[in-house]
């Protein structure tokens, strides 16, 4: 069924209500005149339920709303990562662009940006079949640093860290988003350089830091001022990050 672009927000904003903000419904007296068709649209639909003056998703709309956030995400994600855009101007694209992607669509664009894990504003992205799959057979604009051959480069798309003091302590590194980047080596520890400094990072690390590949250029270092490398193995990095008693979940 081929639903309208309200009837699709009011989805969205019943999953982030019902999933992320953990409120099961939302009242009919808060929606405005123009959500009205689409509230007759989603009851018709059996994608939601209304009683007692109040909304809620539905067991059926449930799968359809969640993948409304993805698509509106993904499109969010897209707009930063690629194209550059941001602020209020990229919600609003992406409000418009979501509706766009067909179904197929939005895995191809999963593949493509690396699987994101969130969207530029810290929300999760729901994971989608290639995501467990995990395809390969599209080529990736942004990829995690453990992913990166030797000698590629790139720019720090964003950092996923499941610990705010972990993506506090990396971005004290000056390991921020548009920080150009270059992988060094893989083995046995990822050795990258960003700016004049070169850092030792273990895997762990290196999954946080999805980079937006981008075309070989040069790099020059004055002769007399070397790249420094921090020696941060797995040991080194316990002691100067102090978080590596937790497991990633």
């Amino acid at each position: 069924m081929e639903l309208e672009e309200k009837a699709e927000e009011l989805l969205e904003t019943l999953w982030i209500q019902a999933e992320e903000n953990k409120e099961g419904h939302i009242l009919l007296s808060d929606l405005e005149a123009t959500e009205k068709e689409a509230v007759e649209q989603l009851l018709k639909a059996d994608f939601i339920s209304a009683s007692d003056g109040r909304v809620a998703l539905t067991d059926k709309g449930r799968p359809s709303a969640r993948n409304v956030v993805r698509r509106h995400r993904l499109a969010e994600r897209l707009l930063a990562d690629v194209l550059g855009t941001g602020g209020k101007l990229m919600h609003e694209r992406a409000c418009k662009f979501e509706h766009l992607l067909d179904r197929g669509l939005d895995e191809s664009i999963c593949s493509l940006l690396g699987h994101p894990k969130v969207c530029p504003h810290g929300k999760p992205i729901p994971p989608g079949r290639c995501c467990q799959q995990e395809q390969t057979g599209v080529q990736k604009l942004v990829s995690p640093l453990s992913q990166l051959a030797p000698e590629q480069k790139g720019k720090v798309a964003y950092i996923f860290a499941d610990e705010s003091s972990k993506l506090q302590k990396l971005i004290a590194l000056g390991i921020h988003p548009g920080a150009p980047i270059t992988l060094i080596q893989s083995f046995p520890s990822y050795v990258f350089q960003a700016g004049q400094t070169q850092f030792a990072v273990d895997k762990e690390i290196a999954d946080a830091i999805y980079i937006r590949l981008i075309e070989e250029e040069s790099a020059t270092y004055p002769e007399e001022e070397p790249p420094h490398r921090h020696k941060l193995g797995r040991g080194g990095l316990a002691k100067r990050f102090g978080f590596w008693g937790a497991k990633r979940r």
